[in-house]
């Protein structure tokens, strides 16, 4: 048989998951005290509960994963509030244990698994039906194998909470500050994503562009801050314009883009495009609450929505192509203005 320290040493240098590193020092736990079940649990003292996650039961006693029980009935608290590692008679030592009546737990043995910080992760135990004696050096083994499990939930956890943060981290640089929605770099993968999709469907690629007119003489004349509530209000209203299969985003400092599939290209695109840049036109008209009681009445921007076909377009295509057609827009609003003021 191996020696204790060169299946230690195999198991520490091997693990790649908690799981990995527990169950073979459950294993080595079991040979060296020759009782029925070993165990790691975790607790939760702010719920008040403590659960076991990994188990080796070799006998009559079975301690099930994912046992949930009372913290405050468990021979684990009673053993850490004492300072009493090892009882071979528990029914004597801790005989108000409703639970380890009920398991029939006659000989015990646990330590605390405590992070570096001092805070209590769990417990890692081992118990038996039968009245049996430690042999010598279980104790000091119990510690060294909390204190390795220890270490690694502590690092698993560390890793854990760095993958999240990364996560949070990659979808705020997708999304825009001001406004919450996606931002140019989230757009332009998404059209990517849809000229792809479409040419596989052989849809019709929908983009569209939307420029707030006059945004710069409203943070000359309201201030910043109007500009600001203008831009939230407004990403606001077109959202609910679209369907939900489309992306809206904010792609500069007074531009929206919209990009979705379109009908098969047997179909009629542009009026699906139509009917969308009038939605969205229809939608930009609005009036945004501002401090000291004022508002700001915004009648609307200039909205262009085109349908291309996925073979002839890329994404620097597609946004040249919805560019160009919104400032068409734009020069035929401002013609208009122009004609009715003379």
């Amino acid at each position: 048989m191996q020696s204790m320290v060169h299946r230690l040493s195999q198991s520490v240098s091997s693990a790649q998951t908690l799981s990995g590193m527990t169950r073979p020092l459950l294993e080595i736990l079991v040979e060296l005290t020759d009782l029925e079940s070993a165990y790691l649990t975790t607790v939760d003292e702010a719920r008040g509960v403590q659960n076991v996650i990994y188990s080796l039961n070799t006998g009559e006693l079975n301690l099930p994963e994912g046992l949930e029980v009372p913290w405050g009935d468990t021979l684990c608290k009673r053993a850490l509030d004492e300072g009493r590692m090892y009882t071979g008679n528990v029914a004597e030592c801790w005989g108000d244990s409703g639970a380890a009546r009920e398991l029939g737990i006659q000989t015990y043995v646990s330590t605390p698994v405590r992070f570096a910080s001092g805070s209590l992760y769990g417990t890692l135990c081992a118990a038996s039906r039968r009245s049996a004696q430690l042999p010598q050096d279980a104790e000091s083994a119990l510690r060294l194998f909390a204190k390795i499990i220890a270490g690694f939930a502590e690092r698993e956890q560390l890793v854990q909470s760095l993958q999240q943060a990364n996560r949070e981290l990659s979808s705020l640089v997708l999304l825009d500050a001001l406004t919450g929605l996606p931002n140019r770099r989230c757009l332009t993968e998404e059209l990517q994503r849809v000229i792809s999709h479409c040419r596989r469907s052989r849809e019709w690629v929908l983009v569209g562009f939307l420029d707030l007119d006059r945004f710069k003489q409203i943070n000359d004349q309201h201030g910043h801050e109007a500009g600001d509530a203008l831009l939230c209000s407004l990403g606001e209203q077109l959202a609910a314009s679209v369907r939900s299969s489309d992306m809206l985003a904010r792609f500069g400092g007074d531009e929206f883009v919209i990009v979705g599939s379109g009908p098969q290209l047997s179909d009629d695109g542009d009026a699906i495009a139509t009917d969308l840049q009038q939605r969205l036109a229809a939608a930009s008209a609005i009036t945004v609450s501002l401090s000291g009681g004022r508002e700001l009445i915004y009648e609307g921007a200039s909205v262009a929505v085109i349908s291309l076909s996925p073979d002839e377009t890329d994404v620097d295509d597609a946004l040249q192509k919805a560019d160009a057609a919104m400032y068409r827009v734009k020069a035929a609003r401002q013609k208009r203005a122009a004609t009715a003021m003379h």
